[in-house]
Order: C-alpha cells, then sequence, then structure tokens
C-alpha cells in the first residue's frame, strides 16, 4: 500500500490520519483474505473492488504526479470504509436507518470539497491564461458534487437490478432523499468556497488549499 504521503515532514494529526487509514485497509483486506479461504466469492468480489477504491488517491498521485493534502486522503478512505465496507458489505444501511441520510450528505461535503479544490487551483495556475469568477467556481464544485451523486444513484440501480442488491430499498423516495442531502452538502461547501474565492476564510479549505499549494510548487510557477 502506497497511502503514505510522499512528504516526510509530517505533523502528529497527519500521522494519526495515515495510520488510521491503513488501519481502515488491512481491516478490507482480512475481509477478502477470509472471503477467499471461505470461498465466499461475492464477498470477495465487493471487498477486493472497496480495497482497491481506497488506493484511489495514491494512484492519482501517482498518475499525476501531485501531491494531496492529508486531510483528503484520510476522508476518502474512511468515506469509502464507512459507506461501501460497513454500509453495503455489512447491511448498516438497512441496519441504522439514519446511516443513508448521513453518508449521502457527507457525500456532498466531500465531493463538493473535491469540485472546489480542483477548479480553484486550476484558477490559480500560471500557465491557464483564465480567471474564473467566484460564482462560476462555487457553482462548478457544486455542479460537481451533484453529477457524483447522481452516479452514485445509477450505480445502486444497476447493483439492484443485476446482482438483486437492495442498495435503493425499492423507493424512488430513497434515491430522491439521497439526492436532496447529497445537493444540502455540496451547496454549504459551494458557498464556503464562494465567500473563500472572494477574499474570506475557510479553516476547512484554508488548510488543504495551503498544504497543497506548498507540497505542488512546481505547478504554479509562472511561465518565463
Amino acid at each position: 500500500m502506497h497511502f503514505l504521503i510522499e512528504e516526510k515532514k509530517l505533523d502528529k494529526a497527519e500521522k494519526i490520519q495515515v495510520f488510521i487509514s491503513y488501519f481502515l485497509q488491512l481491516i478490507i483486506l482480512s475481509t477478502v483474505i477470509l472471503s477467499a479461504i471461505k470461498k465466499n466469492w461475492l464477498t470477495l468480489f465487493l471487498g477486493t473492488g472497496i480495497f482497491l477504491l481506497t488506493l484511489l488517491p495514491s494512484i492519482l498521485r501517482k498518475r499525476l504526479k501531485v501531491s494531496l493534502p492529508a486531510e483528503f486522503e484520510f476522508i476518502t478512505v474512511l468515506f469509502i470504509f464507512i459507506s461501501l465496507y460497513l454500509g453495503e458489505l455489512h447491511s448498516y444501511y438497512t441496519i441504522f436507518w439514519w446511516w443513508d441520510i448521513i453518508l449521502h450528505t457527507s457525500s456532498g461535503f466531500l465531493f463538493g470539497i473535491l469540485g472546489f479544490l480542483f477548479i480553484y487551483i486550476l484558477n490559480e495556475e500560471r500557465k491557464v491564461n483564465v480567471k474564473l469568477i467566484p460564482s462560476f467556481v462555487a457553482l462548478f464544485a457544486f455542479a460537481f458534487s451533484i453529477t457524483i451523486g447522481a452516479l452514485w444513484e445509477i450505480y445502486e440501480f444497476g447493483m439492484d437490478n443485476i446482482f438483486g442488491f437492495f442498495m435503493q430499498k425499492g423507493s424512488l423516495g430513497d434515491t430522491m432523499w439521497d439526492l436532496i442531502v447529497n445537493a444540502i452538502g455540496a451547496l454549504i461547501i459551494s458557498v464556503m468556497g464562494y465567500f473563500y474565492v472572494k477574499g474570506g476564510s475557510s479553516a476547512i479549505l484554508d488548510r488543504m488549499i495551503r498544504k497543497f499549494l506548498k507540497r505542488n510548487r512546481k505547478l504554479f510557477k509562472r511561465q518565463k
């Protein structure tokens, strides 16, 4: 596993986040191994897919040659663990009625932040001779999160119909509420992003952006 950020100077909070991420990945990997031993092929298939998803931040970092904030990688791994490993593999969505609502709201936050970071960094890129207005940056973050939320509902629909799962609980209302709470989470991040670009401040966005810019200075050098 190459989750660990290629940065030797990690503060205490970052080290804890990295440790927890390794621990969660180890739990998923253990489930995969046990499923293979017990010949539980469906759990093996799903567990392997979930484990590979937790490696996405590492893959993106390697492919794009960028250093992502520890907080973002930790949140991503934690979200995948809670939503897919506990929610789907261990049926927490059916055990706890509120599990689905919390996860879809958090996904609105998570993907809203991802969309905002992407468009904000592109807006600050010295090689891109375009300056985007704050409202467009906020709109992009909102639309990005909503798009991911809609794609997830399509995924749930496909899994229900192909494998006979019960992810959508056989209800249009469940799907709509998932989209609504996702939109609420995305809207909150978009509003925060709007005022941040306008010259405000945000503890969450400030920390992530500062770390990303610090660790990827080569991306923001002015062209001669």
